[in-house]
């Protein structure tokens, strides 16, 4: 059971490059905003001043990062966001929707990087706070290479490697997936825009008393 909106709601969304999460969490936001709910809608890496600097460091192409150093830089800059974004929303009693969270982790660098995923979830463990529901957006490779190959600006670390990388970060979060059906939903994310906002809609309908 979701808590009530007095004590906030944490709703994340997951997925694989190209599956739209950022577009799908600002509309989502939207949505609610336009309801009259207070909602704060934010990122990871990032979503803090301090955060933000360490996004800049993982996401450039200029440093190949050892596995252990890359899972202890994405929590220390999940350190920041939950303390200076995350947890004093919470509190305000907002809904909260982060485009990633360490779910993402996980996947990207557990499974992905084949780091180690017992530190990873051991360091999710001892976070503070745990997304009440999270949408994983799922999507075929040929689609989220076009999604990629349109995007205007230069590919980022995570986005230029190689397809095989890209299969098991897909492969890790539908283990997360099928581990905690109670908290993570799949959502098709192959249609439109529209389509993918209608079926995130309507599992928040479905949630209604547990998420607004």
């Amino acid at each position: 059971m979701l808590p009530g909106p007095d004590a906030g709601v944490f709703i994340t969304f997951e997925g694989g490059e190209g599956a739209g999460k950022s577009t799908q969490a600002r509309m989502l936001a939207e949505a609610l905003a336009a309801a009259g709910e207070p909602v704060l809608c934010t990122r990871e890496p990032g979503g803090a001043p301090g955060a933000e600097i360490l996004r800049g460091l993982l996401l450039a192409r200029e440093h190949d990062w050892s596995p252990a150093a890359e899972i202890y830089l994405h929590f220390a800059a999940r350190a920041e966001h939950i303390a200076r974004t995350i947890q004093p929303a919470l509190a305000r009693g907002d809904i909260v929707i982060s485009d990633r969270f360490a779910d993402s982790t996980m996947a990207y660098q557990g499974y992905g990087l084949g780091a180690d995923r017992a530190l990873i979830a051991a360091l999710t463990c001892l976070l503070p706070v745990r997304p009440d529901l999270t949408f994983m957006l799922q999507t075929s490779p040929a689609v989220a290479a076009n999604r990629i190959a349109g995007r205007r600006q230069a590919l980022d670390r995570y986005e230029a490697m190689g397809t095989a990388f890209h299969t098991r970060v897909a492969d890790g979060f539908a283990e997360i997936a099928a581990a905690e059906p109670d908290r993570c939903i799949t959502v098709s994310a192959d249609g439109t825009v529209d389509d993918v906002h209608r079926a995130v809609l309507a599992v928040v309908a479905s949630h209604r008393s547990r998420v607004v």
